[in-house]
């Protein structure tokens, strides 16, 4: 087993402006497509088999981003689909709604108890006071989502204003840095919910999130508590990611975001990924977990930590799910094989702790055996994995899908315990991430130049709308009609199936699919890095490779791209 389940970590320094838009443009392709083209390109030799060639995401852009909104665990089209799927009553998913009904914290009379100086761990901790607070929130916001019910929307406002109005400090022991991440990023997103609400605060608290949760963020990420980097556990570094990213697109900084990105793929701390995720087993498609020796609560806490970063990234058009040749997805089809009552590989399992003044020869511990400490326990992470790695993707999940037929429906904070660990999960992914079909990603196209506007199609025409109707701006992105190869791909109509976005005359309009070879050229793309910033897409004509999809006064064209203004009009986020 050493031989295929060693992968060394391999980081990347350095790169300039040009040299980083040409490494990230395979990350784009692995952004657009799910299904087995994405894996073609997640496996090529660009990337190899052993990691080699990981992108340093260090982001470039021509100006600032603004953030689809919502955009953290959930879109605009989620939330659409959610009220519709409640108000039909539709199976799973009022299943779902009915666990997040009966949890005592959607009560819209809930009120807000908040403290200045929250203290976890050590003498006088009180932070379970605020952690029911941010429970509340979030379930009030999200039942508010589903039913349109004003209570509950106020209620989740109600909560958070009042946190963003008192809170001064956390402190505690090393555990304030546990504190600082787990509550920074469900925090970011219970307020995501409302933040376009009239009587939500929206500059109070992205304050309170920027100036209390974050450098605590950040101090953890670059100090380790002043430990030596293998002293913390992944689920530490992993909170810590997840409201850094939170933070950073709640408060639209791409500095913050990109920090979590690049961390995810060069992190020196064990929530990154080949750290997280230490050993590979590709013949099973299993990878072992770094806390799996540990006990398996912390080791599904950080499979939900994980998933939560990965989906919010993913809702901004970063696709970590199937970074390293979904390594996570691996990772998540081990926990769940181990938890459900069967043998999996390990492999020893070395690390040391003390603080970062400990000699390199002092303080290391070996893990020799798998841990079945809390083997078998249920907690509500692994509808979201499932949802995109079958869901999206159409690949197979077949332990990750008998979790989730176990866990199924998922509740929420306080459903699972009432200790800490009972509210380390937001939940609810029954609700919000089941699946109404395997395969097959659905996307809209937002413009970095006018981050309102995305592009829809009335008929044959296509134009950069403001906040257009969601059955107008959705599409179905699949395998190029003319060519899948390099990632192409075409773009369907969701609500005209069988129509496609082609270019005629380099004009893009929607049409059905004639059969000819020319439609089908017409209708192909290429994904690559974002021209005016490299987070985000450009789409390559798949038959005029001198040209870009872009917008120009408000149509969209297939044109070269010569200045800046071009580069710009030319980028896109794609957001689900």
């Amino acid at each position: 087993m050493e031989s295929e389940s060693t992968r060394p970590v391999v980081r990347d320094e350095g790169f300039t402006r040009r040299g980083l838009l040409a490494r990230v443009a395979l990350s784009a392709t692995a952004v657009a497509l799910g299904g087995a083209a994405l894996d073609a390109v997640n496996s090529s030799a660009a990337i190899g088999a052993t990691g080699a060639g990981r992108p340093h995401l260090a982001y470039t852009a021509l100006q600032p981003s603004s953030y689809a909104h919502p955009g953290l665990l959930h879109t605009a089209s989620d939330l659409s689909d959610i009220s519709t799927r409640v108000g039909a009553q539709a199976q799973p998913w009022y299943a779902g709604f009915e666990r997040l009904a009966a949890n005592g914290r959607a009560n819209a009379g809930w009120m807000p108890r908040p403290l200045a100086d929250v203290l976890r761990g050590g003498t006088g901790q009180n932070y379970m006071q605020m952690v029911y607070d941010v429970h509340a929130a979030y379930q009030n916001a999200l039942r508010w989502q589903a039913t349109g019910i004003e209570e509950h929307g106020a209620a989740a406002v109600r909560i958070l204003n009042a946190w963003s109005s008192s809170l001064a400090s956390i402190g505690g022991n090393a555990d304030r840095f546990l504190a600082a991440g787990i509550y920074g990023y469900q925090f970011a997103n219970a307020a995501e919910l409302v933040r376009d609400r009239g009587d939500f605060q929206y500059t109070p608290f992205r304050d309170m999130l920027l100036n209390i949760f974050y450098p605590m963020n950040e101090q953890f990420l670059t100090f380790h508590n002043n430990a030596v980097i293998t002293n913390y556990w992944a689920n530490w570094d992993l909170c810590t990611m997840a409201s850094v990213l939170a933070i950073g697109i709640f408060a639209d900084r791409d500095d913050l975001v990109d920090r979590a990105v690049d961390y995810f793929h060069n992190g020196a701390g064990n929530g990154s990924l080949a750290h997280a995720v230490p050993f590979v087993y590709d013949s099973e498609g299993l990878a072992q977990w770094q806390e799996s020796g540990r006990d398996q609560g912390h080791t599904v806490m950080g499979i939900g930590l994980m998933g939560a970063i990965c989906e919010m990234a993913w809702n901004q058009g970063i696709d970590l799910w199937g970074a390293d040749d979904n390594r996570f997805l691996k990772a998540s089809e081990y926990v769940a094989k181990y938890n459900l009552g069967n043998d999996v590989p390990f492999t020893p399992y070395s690390w040391q702790s003390g603080p970062n003044t400990t000699a390199p020869h002092v303080g290391w511990q070996t893990q020799t055996v798998i841990s079945d400490n809390s083997r078998g326990q249920l907690r509500p992470v692994w509808e979201l994995i499932l949802g995109h790695y079958s869901g999206r993707r159409g690949l197979s999940a077949p332990w990750t899908e008998q979790m989730v037929a176990a866990v199924r429906a998922e509740g929420g904070g306080g459903d699972y315990g009432q200790t800490s660990g009972g509210y380390d999960q937001l939940g609810f992914g029954t609700l919000t991430a089941a699946a109404a079909s395997p395969g097959g990603r659905i996307s809209r196209l937002q413009a970095f130049t006018h981050p309102e506007h995305y592009l829809s199609a009335s008929g044959t025409s296509v134009a950069l709308t403001s906040a257009p109707p969601l059955a107008l701006s959705r599409f179905r992105v699949v395998p190029g009609r003319a060519d899948s190869s390099g990632g192409r791909v075409s773009f369907e109509s969701v609500d005209q199936p069988g129509s496609y976005l082609r270019h005629s005359a380099f004009r893009v309009v929607q049409q059905a699919d004639d059969g000819t070879s020319l439609f089908a050229a017409d209708a192909s793309f290429v994904p690559v890095a974002g021209l005016a910033h490299s987070m985000m897409t450009s789409f390559r004509s798949h038959n005029y490779p001198d040209r870009h999809l872009r917008h120009r006064n408000y149509q969209a064209w297939v044109d070269p791209i010569l200045t800046d203004g071009d580069r710009a009009d030319a980028t896109f986020r794609m957001v689900d």
